[in-house]
């Protein structure tokens, strides 16, 4: 191969390599969420743009419409500041108030965040089962502790855990003789509690049957 051959084939090969770094940087740059704070994601100028914002759910925000999830997120830092997230790929059972939320998605014209990835995280608790009742114990107590508040224990029955819509979240069951519990719970359940895992519940034991919880804790070690 001649010299100058050579040197033209040197040329090409480093268009072509300048091209391809090209190309990946242009898809990437295309894909990339920008990270921003609740505030500045909620400000007109972020219409348009795709990004990445985390926040706390707040309480009671929340709607759920089939597989469609629709609740405002704010920042701890600034909590005066919230923003509406639309979600339409399902329902996590660890979803509730209060979870923090890794939203990604676009901003809408209409200041909504259209998210296509949702994170959520809950810190876990920790709580001595110190004075808490066993489920039979208190189911045997009945009307007399009605919507008094009280401390159980017991494990969570697996495949008993459904999304925050459903009036009962999941069923405690007393680690002795068995018996069951409904239970109810609006806020977040951390990702660690799986089927079996041993709760502390704080709350209280409705008329019908289903204990409210307000507080909840994986037990402890002994």
């Amino acid at each position: 191969m001649s010299k100058s051959k050579k040197s033209r084939y040197i040329v090409v090969a480093g268009i072509i390599v300048i091209v391809v770094i090209l190309a990946i940087a242009f898809v990437s740059a295309g894909t990339t969420n920008k990270v921003m704070s609740v505030a500045e994601a909620s400000q007109p100028g972020a219409a348009g743009q795709k990004v990445e914002v985390t926040g706390n759910v707040v309480d009671d925000s929340y709607s759920i419409k089939g597989d469609t999830l629709t609740f405002s997120i704010y920042d701890t830092n600034d909590p005066e500041a919230t923003l509406k997230v639309v979600y339409d790929k399902g329902v996590a059972a660890t979803f509730g108030n209060g979870v923090t939320a890794i939203c990604k998605g676009t901003i809408g014209s209409d200041g909504t965040l259209q998210c296509n990835d949702l994170v959520t995280k809950c810190p876990s608790k920790y709580e001595t089962a110190t004075d808490a009742l066993s489920v039979s114990k208190l189911l045997g107590y009945g009307a007399q502790i009605y919507d008094k508040p009280v401390k159980v224990q017991g494990i969570l029955k697996p495949q008993s855990l459904a999304d925050i819509s459903a009036d009962v979240r999941f069923v405690l069951v007393d680690t002795d003789d068995g018996t069951e519990m409904p239970v109810s719970y609006a806020s977040a359940i951390p990702t660690t509690v799986k089927d079996s895992s041993e709760l502390v519940l704080t709350g209280s034991l409705q008329n019908s049957g289903v204990f409210a919880a307000t507080d909840l804790a994986e037990a402890k070690g002994k």
